[in-house]
């Protein structure tokens, strides 16, 4: 787990490499090999944040540090370190996205690293203030006792397969991790950007995860009002609930984990990646609109169908949402990249508080802004937009622009304008 801190002053024994009590090192889990993961043989470990050295020598990793030379009675200089840390290092979460995405493509596991954000940020109660208690976007998801949850079933191999990206890049956090992985996955499938943000902070033990019962069923007996009860208390509405929807897009249901779709088709029956299980669309590693068309046509046996993908088209007011997305995929793409962007902040606590982007995108160009004044003195020089833009109307009154007109000719032109009115007038009586 990535440092939290603010500043630090080291001790002599940290930066000599002395020694430090802290709490034992729990084992959270040990895994062995499954045909869909990487063949290596993993464990999950939690490093307790009671090592106050084992935290400043980490917080001094990060790249946000300031350093100011003292000057002490003696005469020597010492440093004094000052550092800014965020609950992840941005530049590791850059290199880790890039990870991400080699992993991706050799795998063809975009859709359960999108279920795995999903569902370490669908457990966010609004009603409830504190954090962790709240749920939501923290890490929790990574402790066996959330694993074992009903509706977290297979999620175990998302988890192997980020833990040497994780192992690789120790200062940022699980929660961040999950979330990057999430979004990272939806993009590289063809989906759209989504507005990410980072710094959230991880739970430290399996006693902050919340209890089982958050997640949304995917047959309960009233699926519109089950949607809404769940989506409701993260603070979610009818749009955003039908728009995340469409990530079924992406990936299959595989009866032996959640008890729906069969056992393969002749869509998923030859992977890629493990082959089997039931997926919604034809072309289930691909993020587009087609969730909506098949759902709404239901003319395809092999594509699965769960009760609450039947209520987008069922219920009236899920139903405005559902049409226009089979419609109009680039509705679906703003709207679920919005709420996607929204889900994968909720219940989240932030370092810095207002989180952090890792996107480099240059700043859009600002256009000059055209002042008279400027162009009014031949003590300046016109700039090369600004001379295509006058040079018609210059040169027709025998001006250039490479030699600007004396201010007086524009009292001339004005002038002029006025006598030539005046004639008019006259002569029009």
């Amino acid at each position: 787990m990535a440092a939290n801190c603010s500043s630090l002053t080291p001790s002599p024994m940290a930066l000599s490499g002395g020694s430090a009590t802290s709490s034992a090192t729990p084992r959270l889990l040990s895994l062995s090999p499954t045909t869909s993961a990487r063949p290596s043989s993993l464990s999950f470990h939690f490093l307790s944040s009671s090592s106050s050295v084992a935290a400043s020598l980490k917080c001094l990793k990060l790249s946000h540090q300031k350093r100011t030379k003292l000057h002490s009675s003696s005469g020597d200089f010492g440093a004094v370190v000052t550092t800014k840390c965020f609950a992840s290092n941005p530049d590791q979460l850059k290199s880790a996205r890039e990870d991400i995405k080699e992993l991706l493509k050799t795998t063809y596991c975009h859709p359960i690293m999108v279920r795995l954000g999903w569902h370490d940020a669908g457990t966010y109660n609004k009603n409830i203030e504190e954090w962790p208690q709240r749920g939501g976007a923290n890490g929790s998801l990574r402790f066996d006792v959330e694993q074992k949850h009903a509706a977290n079933a297979g999620l175990v191999n998302a988890l192997k397969l980020l833990q040497p990206i994780k192992d690789k890049y120790a200062t940022i956090t699980y929660a961040d991790l999950f979330q990057l992985a999430s979004a990272t996955a939806i993009e590289e499938a063809g989906g759209p950007k989504i507005p990410m943000k980072y710094g959230r902070v991880d739970v430290s033990s399996p006693d902050q995860c919340p209890e089982e019962g958050r997640l949304p069923d995917a047959g309960p007996p009233s699926p519109a009002s089950h949607l809404r009860d769940v989506f409701y208390r993260m603070g979610l509405n009818d749009k955003e609930i039908v728009a995340l929807s469409g990530a079924h897009t992406l990936g299959r249901s595989r009866p032996e984990r959640s008890g729906w779709g069969k056992p393969e088709t002749k869509y998923t029956k030859e992977g890629p990646g493990a082959p089997g299980g039931q997926s919604w669309t034809e072309k289930w590693l691909k993020f587009d609109n087609s969730y909506f068309k098949d759902i709404k046509e239901r003319r395809d046996e092999d594509l699965l169908v769960l009760p609450t993908d039947a209520a987008l088209f069922d219920d009236p007011s899920f139903k405005v949402f559902a049409e226009k997305y089979a419609e109009d995929e680039k509705a679906f793409f703003d709207d679920y990249a919005e709420a996607h962007a929204k889900l994968s902040n909720l219940g989240a606590k932030f370092d810095p508080t207002e989180g952090f982007s890792i996107n480099d995108e240059p700043a859009a160009a600002v256009p000059e802004k055209f002042v008279a004044a400027k162009y009014s003195s031949g003590k300046r020089e016109l700039s090369d937009n600004m001379k295509q833009k006058i040079r018609a109307e210059y040169e027709a009154v025998g001006g250039s622009p490479d030699k600007p007109l004396q201010s007086n000719y524009f009292l001339n032109i004005i002038i002029v304008i006025a006598v030539l009115a005046l004639l008019t007038s006259l002569l029009g009586n």
